[in-house]
């Protein structure tokens, strides 16, 4: 009987990068050196999210990224996660059309809507009151005590500017954190009972936004939902596509900054004398702001759909297949950045970096992103403040979302 239960254990890849409890685990960067250097291009028959490629270098990732037509972003083929297979949709799956999930030329109407919400000068206008909000957050801190960085920083700071470019509620901004939270957690899907926790709170983010999209068709202002209400591209939207664009922003604008901030933090105490070259020149600041994003990578991966057979270096990929860029691996490729395991704050080339993507899908608020990283940085060399690791931080159990949950620090000044 043992001898037939072994047999039918499914073949485990050793090279199956989407367990999660190698990102939970800190142990990612053996298995993605492998990838690089020996299977770059690598098909995984088996794994929990079904066969998939896996693209684990710089140079063809930007190839797919950039041929929208051949490989698809859309999410009636499955989306942008390694999760959802369209041919096999799962029990109560509630789909979201999002336009970073759409191809062309309804996903360039689309991010050509929202996108002037992110340009230079609205950017630049913002500053102030980032500066503003970062300086609040950070003298309300305690110096010498033990507190848990990501809820006192990276989510306060995050969820304020997510609040300020929604014009959401102020004293329920905290439920724009648990939405992101539940809406890019792809292993809430094989939780008892998780298909159902992830579409009630989506369903509770719709009701609130629902109410917002309400309010202002009545009275539009600045914000992105008057921006969204007032384009041809996105007033005639369904609710589900409405919502799938409220998850893409929410995300793309909490989980990223967020553990970019917190992976700044663990990064420079891991490499203590890149801190103290910073410390010592905080000319460096935009540089190192580059530098933190590519090392820390908040999204993993994204996905795309073969739309027709096609080549890539050589391996023929099929009409309907899943493949997973990931992006991790692609800003730790040696060819591209010497030594990309480390840090290096002064890196001429760390602007280089896909973790805002490529191509048409590249993030849309990756100047918001770096803004709210340089303020804090900035913030902080003003007081000359050290935040400083007290423990192995606790870390997010995903091949998607790439960052930390829990992270106890104290404060010094140098």
């Amino acid at each position: 009987m043992a001898t037939t239960l072994l047999n039918e254990r499914p073949v485990v890849d050793p090279r199956d990068v989407t367990r999660a409890e190698l990102y939970a685990n800190d142990c990612w960067q053996a298995p993605f050196e492998d990838l690089r250097k020996n299977a770059p291009i690598h098909y995984v028959d088996h794994s929990k999210f079904g066969p998939y490629w896996s693209v684990s270098t710089y140079k063809p990732i930007v190839h797919i990224e950039a041929l929208p037509k051949i490989f698809s972003s859309s999410w009636e083929y499955g989306g942008i996660t390694v999760a959802f297979d369209p041919e096999k949709p799962m029990e109560g799956e509630l789909r979201m059309p999002m336009f970073i999930a759409m191809d062309p030329p309804v996903h360039t109407g689309q991010r050509r809507t929202v996108a002037p919400a992110f340009g230079p000068s609205e950017v630049a206008a913002m500053k102030a009151e980032v500066q503003q909000r970062t300086a609040e957050v950070l003298d309300s801190l305690p110096i010498g005590e033990a507190f848990d960085w990501v809820r006192a920083v990276s989510i306060e700071l995050t969820t304020g500017m997510l609040a300020r470019l929604f014009d959401f509620p102020w004293q329920e901004r905290h439920k724009l954190t648990e939405w992101s939270d539940t809406g890019g957690d792809i292993e809430l899907i094989f939780k008892p009972d998780g298909m159902a926790i992830r579409n009630t709170a989506l369903m509770e983010m719709g009701g609130a936004f629902g109410k917002l999209w309400q309010e202002k068709a009545a009275a539009p202002g600045k914000d992105l939902i008057s921006i969204m209400l007032q384009s041809d591209a996105m007033n005639e939207m369904s609710q589900q596509e409405f919502l799938g664009n409220l998850i893409l922003l929410i995300v793309g604008g909490n989980d990223t900054t967020r553990n970019s901030m917190s992976g700044f933090v663990y990064g420079l105490n891991k490499y203590p004398e890149e801190r103290d070259k910073l410390e010592a020149d905080p000319a460096l600041i935009p540089n190192a702001v580059s530098e933190l994003i590519r090392w820390q990578t908040p999204l993993a991966h994204m996905r795309r759909t073969v739309m027709e057979d096609t080549v890539v270096d050589g391996v023929e990929m099929k009409k309907g297949d899943k493949v997973v860029l990931w992006y991790l691996s692609a800003n730790r490729d040696e060819s591209v950045f010497d030594d990309g395991e480390a840090i290096r704050i002064d890196r001429p080339n760390a602007r280089r970096h896909l973790a805002f993507g490529y191509g048409i899908h590249r993030c849309v608020g990756a100047r918001v992103a770096e803004l709210q990283l340089t303020v804090l940085l900035e913030e902080m060399a003003k007081r000359r403040l050290r935040v400083n690791i007290l423990e192995e931080p606790e870390r997010v159990k995903s091949c998607f979302v790439h960052g930390y949950s829990r992270m106890m620090v104290s404060l010094s000044q140098y």
